[in-house]
């Protein structure tokens, strides 16, 4: 039998909203229930009216009615550049003053490190006495340490004429520093020259003027103003030489997040420009909160069970299981996955562990998984779709070539299958492997039978190609298993790892069904959790009646797939409260082990 605690280790824990009912079972608590991956539901079945009211100080809003309250998922990020006398100055004054972000100035940073004699501080000062350029790891370094403070994460920052080279822009990248906008001030060079030429400097306030632009208020202070060494034409020509050379390797880097603002403008007009960008980037960001929380009240309110549906069928733990108990899961699956298709979605999973269906325990039972993936494939080819069913080839090569040992002999069983009709082998269904080279122009929908990775080679790679080739055709994995194996040296641990799991996140659950054990123990089943697109996961306890007869009575409702813990607080009768907080023996190894 399969147990929830015995395979899923490789699904990963979600928040979830959990509506539990008055009923309290007093089973005792359900230990080391490994976590599941999230479910999410993209269709809203009813709609609801909401007010929302902005709060400009503190960048949060409301929903009226629900009393909900949300702040903006995260703070602005922000990135300016510009040449010499471009007006970058004025523009980040006028930012923070109006959005709060944190102001970083490398410059700044420089002679802040330097007083306070700091390690970086030291090392800066070293070059800097001897009239070198500061390396780009130090100032990669005092910059991330600036980020990582808790004010420019609260508040938002604004990288004041950095990165200044593409290799500081690389570097910032790898830091996993990344700018929500990229504003790059434009100013034609007759212009930036004249402003430069023209500044003054008055050497007891340290104030800046221009003897035309911004004249001196006074004879007195006129009489003392000076000319810094690098405002001399010369000097201006050669710093606007090299700030373009950098300019150009910069822009490359932040492309897709650069606005260009024509800054040969009053600083009143170029404010406005930059306050409407980053107003609009907030904005969205508001909007896609408002809408996260409106899916979850909605999904709250959705009916946590499915019309017209018949119940879990009991006696479960006899096998091998009946013919009416496997042809009731497979109509089960059909139509959750019709739904799911008809809604749009083409990145489908299911996940269905009876014991009939769980190869991992008996390699004969790949036999009931093909009649299940039969069972998809002819109903969708009754309504004319060209339907490939996909089994994952041997993979690696030499002494690695190999595939997981529950798929061996899957493509002969497929073969040897009774298809109906003897056009529909060949016709409406055909059979392949996983690959980008396996999508023909003709195929409507591919079904991929098992898919997992064989120890020392990820399937993940092929999976994506194919993905890829189909665009918005319907890919149904069936039973995947895409956690990580690693080889004997442990390299798949680590290279790509996040890639890979963040493309099998990818995929949508339509169906889940999984029963429930105690740990480490295959029987008896104490319940099962169930989802069938669109509706709610459903957590059920199996009950045995006076008479000897069985039922599964549900006892918890969830809008994500609900996480162990969730799990074994609905079976110990735990309240919402009660379950923030794990006490007891149980508790204290699932906060350790789970």
């Amino acid at each position: 039998m399969a147990s929830l605690s015995l395979s899923s280790a490789h699904f990963s824990s979600s928040r979830s909203s959990v509506s539990t009912s008055s009923l309290s079972p007093s089973s005792p608590s359900l230990p080391l229930l490994r976590s599941p991956i999230r479910h999410r539901h993209r269709s809203l079945r009813r709609l609801t009216s909401f007010s929302v009211v902005p709060h400009r100080t503190s960048h949060s809003f409301s929903i009226c009615n629900s009393q909900i309250r949300c702040s903006v998922a995260e703070p602005l990020k922000v990135m300016i550049s510009g040449a010499p006398a471009s007006g970058k100055g004025t523009q980040c004054e006028l930012i923070v003053q109006k959005f709060g972000l944190v102001h970083i100035s490398t410059g700044d940073l420089l002679r802040a490190e330097v007083s306070s004699g700091t390690d970086i501080g030291k090392r800066a000062k070293e070059f800097m006495n001897s009239g070198s350029l500061v390396p780009d790891e130090i100032v990669i370094a005092m910059v991330a340490g600036r980020l990582s403070r808790e004010d420019a994460k609260e508040r938002g920052w604004l990288l004041d004429g950095f990165p200044r080279s593409f290799a500081q822009a690389q570097s910032l990248e790898k830091l996993n520093v990344k700018p929500d906008i990229f504003l790059l001030l434009e100013v034609p060079d007759e212009t930036l020259i004249e402003r430069c030429v023209g500044r003054r400097l008055d050497p007891v306030t340290g104030k800046i003027y221009h003897i035309k632009n911004y004249p001196p208020e006074s004879d007195e202070i006129k009489e003392r103003l000076v000319t810094r060494p690098d405002d001399t034409e010369e000097k201006v020509k050669a710093r606007l030489q090299i700030y373009k050379e950098n300019s150009e390797a910069i822009i490359s880097a932040y492309s897709d997040v650069m606005v260009k603002i024509d800054a040969n403008r009053p600083k009143e007009v170029v404010f406005e420009e930059t306050q409407t960008l980053l107003s609009q980037i907030q904005l969205k960001r508001m909007i896609k909160t408002v809408m996260l929380i409106m899916k979850q009240v909605l999904a709250d309110k959705a009916s946590p069970v499915q019309d017209k549906w018949r119940g879990i069928p009991t006696k479960l733990n006899n096998i091998p299981h009946s013919r009416d108990i496997r042809a009731y899961f497979y109509e089960d699956v059909l139509q959750a996955t019709i739904r799911s298709i008809k809604d749009g979605n083409s990145r489908l999973r299911v996940d269905i562990n009876i014991p009939e269906l769980n190869p991992e325990m008996d390699v004969y039972r790949i036999g009931t998984l093909m009649e299940l993936v039969r069972a998809l494939a002819l109903s969708f080819t009754d309504d004319g779709k060209r339907v490939k069913v996909c089994v994952q080839g041997s993979m690696g090569e030499g002494a690695l070539a190999g595939m997981p040992l529950q798929l061996a002999g899957t493509r002969k069983i497929l073969e040897y299958m009774d298809w109906g009709d003897d056009e529909t082998l060949g016709t409406f269904v055909k059979l392949g492997a996983i690959g980008g080279k396996e999508v023909d122009e003709e195929d409507d929908m591919f079904i991929l039978v098992a898919p997992q990775n064989a120890v020392g080679n990820c399937i993940i790679d092929d999976l994506q190609a194919m993905t890829n080739a189909a665009g918005k055709r319907p890919v149904i994995l069936i039973n995947p298993r895409l956690k990580d194996l690693p080889a004997s040296s442990g390299i798949m641990q680590t290279m790509g790892r996040e890639q890979r799991l963040e493309y099998a996140l990818t995929f949508d659950n339509c169906y889940v069904f999984r029963l429930l054990y105690y740990l480490g123990t295959q029987y008896p089943i104490i319940g099962a959790l169930r989802m069938a697109y669109p509706y709610r996961y459903e957590l059920y306890k199996r009950v045995t009646e006076e008479n000897g007869k069985e039922k599964y009575v549900v006892i918890s409702t969830y809008s994500e797939r609900p996480t162990p813990e969730q799990i074994n607080d609905a079976f110990s009768g735990k309240s919402r409260e009660q379950s923030k907080k794990s006490s007891g023996f149980w508790g204290f190894l699932s906060s350790v082990l789970s």
